[in-house]
């Protein structure tokens, strides 16, 4: 059951629309994007891979080096001791390097379908150890005193959750990594409930446990505690195999509405709908049984990453979520989803 009406204009992008901000590098792949609106403009806040130009027989990719520059590593695709199986990720003598870089690249639009770039708002690269191999999937938090960006913070040792705050997307204050290892697909609330924030995460466990969506509390956005499991993955179902929060969620009169990512055993990645208590939000009302959105375009069933709908970003007019995602893993467009004929499909 797919109830998203996808832009007519879709891909809206592609990695070809931009040029490379790294010298000697090629983009990739343009992937889920965070959205916020300002100064009467939509804005997306990509995430942008980037790899070296390809060589006949050679597997290259960046990294960050100890000096904080990038680095090329070079691999012999005909190593034994090499494993490509996954586009993404690269295994070499027991080490996983990621086979691009990503960084954030903002974006901006007055009629949601052309986007453009204001070199007034340069890229927000990775920094320092925590980040050498790059930052990743951003969510924007729009609240009171300004916008908040969550991402994904990728080294060699750990992939974690960092933030960062800004008033005008120039001037950045980092907070570093709010949750440790391993954890990513964190959403911020935009509000806060009885004087607490709130912010979904996603730790995994392959030992005990797995990719489940949890919730959190904190008094100012950094430290974070009483957290519980709200949604776990589904056997036999759509999101068998991890799930994710997607963008902050939307207060409605029937409670908290979340749009997710799941997949299955096959990586194809579904969007769905929780429904969470407005004023206790770490009880769920409802959850959706089939996807509300499903990889069916081609342009959603055949990329870098195939079978592939992930969405990091949206805003709202009206009824109407004005809904951002990454298809593919390489091209980003755009949906449009009633919050009543999402809230219509949940079973409670």
């Amino acid at each position: 059951m797919d109830i998203a009406k996808r832009s007519s204009h879709n891909p809206l992008m592609r990695p070809q629309d931009l040029k490379p901000c790294i010298p000697g590098m090629e983009i990739t792949c343009l992937l889920n994007p965070g959205v916020f609106r300002m100064n009467g403009k939509t804005w997306l806040v990509l995430r942008v891979a980037e790899r070296p130009v390809q060589k006949e027989g050679v597997i290259s990719f960046p990294i960050y080096n100890k000096e904080g520059k990038i680095e090329v590593l070079s691999f012999d695709k005909s190593d034994p001791q090499l494993d490509m199986r996954d586009p993404r990720v690269i295994g070499f003598k027991g080490q996983n390097y990621l086979t691009t870089m990503s960084y954030l690249r903002l974006v901006c639009s007055d009629d949601d379908v052309h986007f453009y770039e204001d070199p007034a708002f340069p890229p927000i690269f990775g920094e320092g150890f925590q980040e050498s191999f790059g930052i990743e999937d951003c969510r924007v938090a729009t609240m009171e005193d300004g916008y908040y960006l969550t991402f994904t913070e990728v080294s060699p040792v750990a992939v974690g959750v960092g933030l960062i705050g800004t008033k005008n997307f120039k001037e950045y204050e980092r907070e570093g990594m709010i949750f440790p290892p391993h954890n990513k697909d964190c959403a911020l609330f935009q509000e806060k409930i009885d004087g607490k924030y709130y912010a979904f995460h996603r730790p995994s466990s392959p030992e005990l446990g797995g990719n489940y969506i949890w919730i959190a509390e904190s008094p100012d956005r950094i430290h974070w505690g009483r957290h519980k499991c709200v949604a776990v993955t589904r056997p036999g179902m759509w999101d068998s195999a991890r799930i994710g929060a997607g963008a902050a969620p939307i207060r409605t009169e029937e409670g908290w509405l979340e749009i997710y990512h799941g997949a299955n055993e096959e990586n194809r990645y579904c969007l769905g709908a929780l429904l969470l208590d407005l004023n206790d939000p770490t009880k769920v009302i409802a959850r959706s049984e089939e996807p509300i959105m499903e990889p069916i375009a081609d342009y959603e069933k055949t990329g870098f990453f195939g079978n592939v709908v992930f969405t990091n970003g949206y805003y709202m007019d009206g009824d109407t979520i004005k809904m951002f995602y990454g298809a593919s893993d390489e091209v980003i467009c755009s949906a449009e989803l009633s919050v009543k004929e999402v809230l219509a499909t949940l079973k409670k």
